[in-house]
């Protein structure tokens, strides 16, 4: 097609000139009046357009991004829609603000809203180039439309903040007369700099020089000075990172202009045309995935969108951290994930059929100091990447939690202690044993409503035990019979108090089975509930976030600590004595014993599909955990599957939770101080001194009532000789009047009826009724412990 000649092309572009007459004639005292005529547009009716136009602009915060820091103040992340750091004109270099305004608006600080002289320049030469080839837009005008297309919140407002129309240049120009009636010239110029997009997902002069340049606006020098005003023109087309050819003449014609309007001499500007555009690409992360941790990342962004104070829904929550510029402070420690990081690596890979997990809690304030997890963050399911954050309660994370096993007969072991339970209390636990459902205690007194037999076994061994060695040994029917003893109330209402948020529902988790842990959990829940212990009894609720700071730096939200004392100190104290027993040597974990004091429990799910080991010493609380799960999530047992470096015939707790606990944990020993638990007392340990109350000659119920309300244990040694009548108490061991400590066993012994046989003459006249000697010291388990334990 032939082209049009120049005079043609300006003829076609005199209806919108008359326009812009029309409109300079009403905004420029009598100026262009006569052109409105020409086409019959009056200046009335352009002046009555105008005057029902809005007169201001409501120039809205900009979108900015807000930066996630650890606890020393190191970047985790960066959250925004738009990659933008707003800065004041007084750190913007010098030259950047020569370079854009000499290739945008030479005569910005010399005329109004409107460069009349600079409009008609633009119109006659695009007129003559049939196309685009200068701006005719003041500054202030480009402002209101990047404005306008800034705050547009549907597609509507977007297509009408840039229509080519006639309305909405007047609508522009009309804001733009507004925005040079209330504010400076510098005012505008700042805002326009840090609205501006430069291309590559920059926002603002700011995010621009640290990301093409990797520098501060304040230190732009002339070549990236001109280099970034020419990318406002075209962001997309002058894109240095996939067109540095375009972007280099754009930079060179910048550099022109600016010797055109006499910034620079000729003979500088031939040299700096030369010089390449020495890019130093800077990739700024949006979200987690990047991050140095990211699931404990996500953690903090799930945890502050359930705060209703950062807004009325998670939508307007959301908004906040993407767009508000705030400072996010956290208890992440970097020294700490790294150890965690490792120690999941070391142990878990990607690919496994498993999924190693591990979370770390600071007693006494429930500061999260790190969240590691086998399986990357991603979408690449063949790779082991995932999504699910595993180390975190369901609402956090959407994963489902994992059973805890063993780890949960901790809880029963505080109830035992609170109820006054002496750790010396010795319980017979068989092999194998079937209890009654119905003989459990849930709250308010009532029985476990179910009557099914519970048939509990162990893979631990058989024996007598009490608190310290049954725990230690882990023994299952040792437990479930102290069960019995501490009701199901207490321990499920201590496991939740600690910090196990999975236990809502009550009918599904106050079981028989609740010492066995068969809950869903995640590690971050256990790591807290077991800081508790460390803590001497004072609970802390979880806590990622310290505070949130605006742009400016003022604290918009503190979050302190939530503690709450949840047990004795005195019962916190015997737990750690008894569960310090399952590191130290002997302990089924002793192979991760460190060089400071700590205790803590090995769990491993009776199908195999879970292992944990929950430790801690009196200042750093951890809970590691693998759990068996093919790519899809979908739990199966670790027995049979290699998992990280090795093949697990056998799943355990001590075998394999235990190792990234321990090195977990050796890999921060020089950040933790070596301190000690406070000792037991020594009622916690052998019970509080107390009198046996006489109850020779009572029945066998009313004798047991009155020894268990007096914080005894009940056993029965069978039939003896004796005066009373058959079937009542003939005496007890130890017998009536003895002082021994509190949860001590006493036996009872029933009378058959027939008097014992007149003792010779021997001139010791020991009583046994009284004393408890003699019958008294034999076997008190068996058949009657079952009944004795089930009142």
């Amino acid at each position: 097609m032939s082209e049009r000649p120049t005079s043609t092309r300006v003829l076609s572009h005199l209806g919108v000139m008359v326009v812009v007459s029309a409109v300079l004639g009403v905004l420029v005292a009598g100026l262009a009046i006569p052109f409105a005529g020409v086409v019959g547009v009056s200046a009335r009716n352009v002046a009555d357009t105008m005057d029902n136009l809005p007169e201001e602009l409501e120039t809205e915060q900009l979108s900015q991004r807000s930066t996630i820091l650890d606890v020393d103040g190191n970047v985790l992340a960066t959250l925004y829609d738009q990659n933008r750091v707003e800065v004041p004109l007084t750190q913007v270099s010098r030259k950047m603000v020569k370079a854009i305004v000499a290739v945008e608006d030479a005569r910005f600080y010399q005329h109004g809203a409107l460069d009349l002289q600079g409009t008609l320049r633009a119109f006659i030469t695009n007129a003559a180039q049939d196309g685009t080839v200068q701006g005719g837009s003041s500054i202030t005008q480009q402002l209101v439309k990047q404005t306008l297309v800034n705050q547009a919140t549907t597609d509507e407002e977007r297509a009408a903040a840039i229509d080519d129309t006639y309305a909405r240049k007047l609508k522009e120009l009309r804001y733009a007369v507004a925005l040079e009636q209330n504010h400076t010239k510098d005012w505008i110029l700042e805002r326009y700099l840090n609205i501006a997009y430069f291309g590559d997902g920059a926002y603002g002069i700011q995010s621009a020089a640290k990301h093409f340049f990797n520098t501060n606006a304040s230190k732009l020098n002339i070549l990236q000075s001109a280099t970034l005003a020419g990318l406002v023109r075209n962001p997309e087309g002058y894109d240095p990172t996939d067109n540095p050819e375009r972007a280099l003449q754009r930079r060179n014609v910048v550099l022109q202009r600016m010797n055109d309007v006499g910034i620079l001499n000729a003979k500088r500007v031939d040299r700096l045309q030369s010089k390449p555009l020495k890019l130093d690409v800077q990739k700024f992360s949006n979200g987690c995935v990047f991050s140095a941790a990211p699931f404990f990342c996500d953690y903090v962004i799930q945890w502050l969108l359930k705060d209703d104070a950062l807004g009325a829904n998670k939508k307007e929550r959301r908004s906040l951290l993407n767009t508000g510029g705030l400072t996010i402070r956290t208890t992440l420690d970097l020294d700490y994930q790294r150890g965690a990081d490792t120690a999941v690596r070391e142990r878990v890979y990607p690919r496994n059929n498993a999924i190693g997990a591990l979370a770390m809690v600071e007693p006494g304030t429930g500061e999260v100091r790190a969240l590691a997890q086998s399986r990357p963050m991603g979408a690449d399911r063949d790779a082991g990447q995932t999504y699910l954050n595993y180390t975190v309660p369901r609402k956090y994370g959407d994963s489902g939690g994992f059973q805890p096993g063993s780890t949960f007969k901790a809880f029963v072991l505080a109830a035992a202690v609170e109820q006054g339970i002496a750790l010396n209390t010795q319980i017979q636990a068989p092999q194998t044993r079937t209890f009654q459902q119905n003989e459990f205690k849930v709250c308010d007194g009532q029985n476990y409503a179910s009557t099914q037999d519970y048939p509990v076994s162990n893979s631990t061994g058989e024996g007598t035990f009490n608190l310290y060695t049954g725990t230690q040994r882990s023994v299952n029917t040792f437990y479930i019979a102290l069960s019995q003893q501490t009701g199901l109330c207490k321990p499920y209402k201590l496991a939740k108090q600690m910090g196990v948020v999975g236990l809502d529902d009550a009918d599904k988790w106050m079981v028989p089975s609740f010492a066995l842990g068969v809950a869903s959990v995640s590690p971050l829940e256990m790591a807290e509930a077991y800081a508790t212990f460390a803590a001497r009894g004072l609970h802390c609720t979880s806590r990622p976030v310290t505070a949130i700071e605006d742009i400016a730096g003022n604290t918009l939200k503190e979050y302190p600590s939530k503690c709450r004392q949840v047990m004795e100190n005195s019962t916190a104290d015997a737990v750690n004595d008894v569960l310090r027993g399952v590191i130290e040597p002997g302990g089924f974990a002793s192979a991760w014993q460190l060089d400071s004091p700590a205790a803590g429990k090995t769990g491993t799910t009776q199908d195999g599909k879970s292992v944990w080991f929950v430790g801690y010493t009196p200042k750093m609380a951890a809970a590691a955990m693998i759990a068996g799960a093919n790519q899809s999530g979908t739990p199966i047992s670790l027995t049979g599957q290699t998992v990280g470096p090795n093949y697990i015939s056998s799943a355990s707790g001590s075998g394999f939770a235990a190792p990234i606990w321990g090195t977990a944990m050796r890999n921060i020993m020089g950040e933790l101080p070596n301190e000690d638990f406070v000792a037991p007392s020594a009622s916690d340990v052998a019970g509080v001194p107390t009198t046996v109350p006489s109850v020779a000659g009572l029945s066998v119920d009313s004798a047991t009532r009155q020894l268990e309300d007096a914080g005894f244990l009940v056993s029965y040694g069978g039939y003896v000789n004796s005066g009373y009548a058959e079937g009542l108490v003939a005496y007890s061991s130890p017998g009536g009047g003895a002082v021994v400590p509190s949860s001590s066993s006493v036996t009872l012994y029933q009378s058959n009826g027939r008097p014992p046989k007149p003792a010779k003459p021997s001139g010791n006249n020991n009583d046994k009724k009284n004393n408890g000697n003699g019958n008294g010291n034999g076997n008190g388990n068996g058949r009657g412990n079952g009944r004795g334990n089930g009142r």
